[in-house]
């Protein structure tokens, strides 16, 4: 090690005596960590789509921007398709959800304007505000009267700029959902826009999977962003909504510009993944039986009640013992990750177990009845 990097090795060290060093693992075991919630990812139905692909002489690589020669009609039939299962005027792709809310917060608030954000919202909108030029206020998590109150004092403060309000529709760590309708009626009665990051919720809540905000989409004031590396199975992300703010974005996002665009066997993929949730209901449905064995299971073997969504978080405090838990698990054969802060609030490490459609009810019932026992020694909530 050189002089020159004794300051990161001394970071480093100090992130190992915390228990918040982070290292790659390969995947192993029964999935309990990944996001692929309706099984895609290593489908039947996404290799055929790709091998159909390739056949129509889809390309692998785009060779450049979309505003260059990167643009194929594989990534607009993808938008067109993407505005029309999601119910707005216009969509657009990007690389990835991380990008896509950089993209968003970084180029549609102006500067004078509000970005009124739960605070427990995902650290690509937090990049996002700090590239842009509007203020910024956070909000007690989920709590419309705190928003309220907040928004108030900007206003008394002299702050007459456009609001834009941002949530998540089902949040990541906590997999509690947002009252979307109630923060619709408060961006309504605020004249504001309400931005709702529809990740968690993409394929696994809505009329087909279409998201928890499915039927507020439409609305002019409503922007919303579908990821497309999480229950779609693929990668990359959908920005739906007004088609002046896509416009805008083409026009202004440097992430959007300035970068290669996705590729465009991705985008036929990503395609592929839409219609599957418009021909085969039953794989959400089934979905759904999954995740409400697992709540149940959750709560008769560890005492785990409250869970809203396929994210179950085991809430277990202190860091390394985190850690020594999710390691126990995996020895059992199970993948279940730990996370610490920053990735969550000081003092709420915990095992984020995430129910897909690729581990079996049996499998499920197993893996409660070793965590029960795993957790005598560890007091957990969700």
């Amino acid at each position: 090690m050189t002089a020159s990097f004794a300051r990161h090795e001394k970071s480093l060290e100090a992130l190992r005596t915390r228990g918040r060093f982070r290292h790659l693992m390969p995947r192993a075991g029964h999935d309990f960590a990944s996001n692929d919630y309706l099984g895609l990812a290593d489908s039947d139905i996404l290799r055929a789509a790709a091998a159909d692909a390739l056949a129509r002489g889809v390309p692998v690589g785009a060779g450049g921007s979309r505003l260059l020669r990167g643009n194929d009609s594989e990534h607009q039939r993808l938008e067109e398709d993407a505005a029309a299962f999601f119910g707005t005027e216009a969509a657009l792709f990007m690389g990835g959800g991380f990008n896509a809310n950089q993209a968003i917060f970084s180029v549609l608030p102006q500067q004078g304007d509000l970005v009124l954000y739960d605070a427990l919202i995902h650290a690509s909108t937090h990049d996002g505000m700090r590239l842009g030029r509007a203020e910024t206020r956070s909000f007690a998590h989920s709590d419309i009267a705190d928003a309220s109150r907040v928004l108030a004092e900007w206003r008394a403060a002299g702050g007459d700029g456009q609001v834009w309000i941002a949530v998540e529709a089902v949040y990541s760590m906590d997999g509690d959902t947002a009252p979307l309708q109630d923060f619709l009626a408060f961006a309504d009665a605020q004249d504001a826009v309400l931005v709702v990051d529809e990740a968690h919720s993409t394929g696994v809540f809505g009329d087909n999977g279409r998201g928890l905000g499915h039927d507020m989409a439409a609305r002019p004031n409503v922007l919303s962003l579908h990821t497309c590396g999480k229950a779609l199975g693929v990668s990359g992300a959908l920005i739906c909504g007004q088609k002046v703010l896509i416009d805008t974005l083409i026009n202004k996002a440097r992430g959007f510009i300035y970068a290669t665009a996705p590729s465009p066997l991705n985008a036929a993929l990503v395609r592929a993944a839409l219609h599957e949730l418009q021909r085969n209901p039953q794989r959400r449905e089934l979905a759904w039986q999954g995740i409400h064995h697992a709540q149940a299971e959750a709560s008769r073997l560890c005492g785990l009640s409250g869970a809203q969504s396929q994210i179950l978080p085991v809430i277990i405090g202190d860091d390394k013992r985190t850690m020594a838990l999710a390691a126990d698990m995996q020895g059992l054969g199970y993948d279940i990750r730990g996370i610490r802060p920053p990735t969550v609030p000081r003092g709420t490490s915990r095992l984020r177990l995430s129910i897909t459609l690729n581990t079996p009810a049996s499998v499920i019932t197993t893996m409660f009845e070793d965590l029960a026992r795993k957790m005598e020694t560890a007091p957990c909530h969700i």
